[in-house]
């Protein structure tokens, strides 16, 4: 639960400037690098990777770092279909050390053909930005990346890592961040290492629930960081005998995990938020409300990809936790500095979008929220006055109650449904990859059906 904006902050060996002629072999030896981790992910997120040593550094440059796509997850091909190709974008190289001596990780763009593919999402996020760029804009996000530390019980039930972490309500508690200092300052250590500006590690409103902050910047560094950290922690508390999870819901009790992105857009050094003489009383620019706009009119089929699983629907649907808050919206509203809403203005340069959770793939979470908004730029949509502390309008979207109703939307959306490459197809592919994972977790047999319908009648 961050409550500032701070500015983002660069490191030359891992900000996003022009290679120039340098090689990634040059790079990788001036950081004493051995092996690169030439990783994409899949439209759930999933990352993927070739480990690569420096001597075939070339060959990956080159294009000769094939994938089977079909075996790699969710994006777009058939067991039939030519290779994926990893092309590595040598501005995300990033060494990590602190996961093992002489490795990094290179962020790829896969190629089919000698194309981008337009359905890799780190490319329908380059794709977005481009249109973007056309209009003379940048996006610049923040993330706020939330995760729960839990142990597996050998009966496959889920404890929070820290036995004593058990507090009804346990947010920024000192002795829970205390007792897992050596976990948070390692991640600390490791993003400051980075560059990427870490200011804030804290305990969230849940049980085993962490939250660790680091400065905004550009859209896809922004991503590339998001998919970075949750390797980082994964991989440093598994070392500590712990698992991370990303899961929205993993505790019916417990407040869920989200993946709130603070956006704003710029053209140069100028923020376009901002806004004189403001009726509607939040400092904004018409730009900006007509952003928000059109974030809320396409607020139900977003959330086919702010909200991506089955789980995710547990955590929207939620109406109190532990603590007394899901901290999670039901309907499409904005208002101030208030957390109940799906659009929270903490200030005139940024506005929060809260709906998304940690099962969001950070890529098309971003992507498909910047053209929802631009759509309300282009058709200049008004939000209307903002919503009082708590409150809704009547007539304001409700978010979807499962992830089949996000699909259901999403198909009858035109504009999200052809956000991803500019191709609809491309949506309809993901909106019925969407639908079977609903189907094939509600052809199940659960526990509550048994004890509510065995002897029923």
């Amino acid at each position: 639960m961050t409550t500032v904006a701070t500015p983002e902050v660069t490191n030359p060996a891992t900000s996003r400037i022009e290679a120039g002629g340098i090689s990634l072999a040059d790079i990788a030896k001036a950081h004493d690098v051995r092996f690169l981790l030439a990783t994409f992910v899949d439209m759930t997120g999933k990352p993927c990777a070739k480990l690569v040593p420096l001597e075939a550094a070339e060959e990956l440059e080159n294009g000769s770092m094939g994938f089977a796509g079909y075996a790699a997850g969710l994006i777009g091909q058939k067991p039939q279909d030519p290779d994926l190709v990893a092309m590595p974008d040598l501005a995300s190289f990033t060494p990590v050390p602190f996961i093992r001596e002489g490795l990094a990780i290179i962020h790829c763009d896969p190629h089919v053909d000698g194309k981008p593919w337009p359905y890799a999402p780190r490319v329908i996020l380059k794709n977005t930005l481009a249109r973007l760029a056309d209009k003379g804009i940048q996006a610049k996000i923040g993330a706020e990346v939330e995760y729960f530390l839990v142990t597996k019980n050998p009966d496959g039930t889920l404890s929070t890592a820290d036995a004593n972490d058990d507090s009804p309500r346990p947010c920024y508690d000192a002795r829970g961040v205390t007792r897992m200092y050596e976990h948070l300052t390692s991640i600390s250590e490791a993003m400051n290492s980075l560059g990427w500006g870490n200011y804030a590690n804290d305990h969230e409103d849940a049980a085993g629930q962490f939250e660790q902050n680091f400065n905004y910047a550009d859209a896809l560094t922004t991503a590339d960081r998001v998919v970075t950290l949750r390797y980082i922690l994964n991989i440093l508390a598994e070392q500590r005998g712990m698992t991370v999870t990303f899961m929205p819901k993993p505790f019916m009790d417990r407040t869920g995990t989200g993946l709130h992105l603070h956006l704003s857009l710029w053209s140069g050094p100028e923020p376009l938020f901002p806004g004189e003489n403001d009726p509607k009383g939040l400092g904004l620019s018409e730009l900006a409300y007509s952003f928000i706009g059109g974030l809320l009119q396409h607020a139900p089929a977003l959330q086919a990809f702010l909200a991506p699983t089955v789980n995710s629907y547990k955590r929207t649907g939620a109406t109190t936790s532990s603590s007394g808050a899901t901290w999670s919206p039901r309907k499409a509203s904005f208002g101030g500095n208030d957390r109940t809403h799906m659009i929270r203005v903490p200030d005139n340069k940024r506005i929060e979008l809260r709906s998304g959770d940690g099962s969001a793939n950070p890529y098309l979470a971003i992507a498909t929220a910047i053209e929802a908004g631009m759509d309300g730029v282009g058709t200049n949509i008004d939000p209307g006055l903002p919503s009082a502390p708590g409150e809704s309008r009547a007539d304001a979207h409700k978010l979807p109650a499962t992830l089949l109703h996000a699909v259901e939307a999403l198909r009858e959306d035109p504009v999200v449904l052809a956000s991803l490459s500019c191709d609809e197809e491309i949506g309809r592919y993901y909106a019925a990859a969407k639908e079977e994972e609903f189907l094939t977790w509600h052809n199940q047999v659960s526990d509550w059906e048994i004890r509510n319908y065995l002897t029923s009648i």
